[in-house]
């Protein structure tokens, strides 16, 4: 199983699993995950997660926090 972690727009967002099985985790600053409230659908493949996640995400954007990345 792999993870992705994410930074959209100033949430700190871990996506695991593979193509068609995704589960979605809010990261805290203290290293704890939460799970997150919304799905990934399974037909999303690991190249277009971040831009999913943006899509979603996008009313969050500020001038401070304008930027979806992949954290490495």
């Amino acid at each position: 199983m792999k993870e992705f972690r994410f930074n959209i727009f100033g949430t700190l967002i871990a996506v695991t699993g593979s193509g068609g099985a995704w589960q979605a985790y809010y990261l805290g600053a203290d290293g704890k995950r939460r799970p997150a409230d919304f799905i990934v659908p399974q037909d999303v493949v690991e190249h277009e997660l971040c831009e999913y996640l943006a899509d979603l995400y996008h009313e969050n954007a500020t001038p401070r926090n304008c930027s979806a990345v992949q954290l490495m």
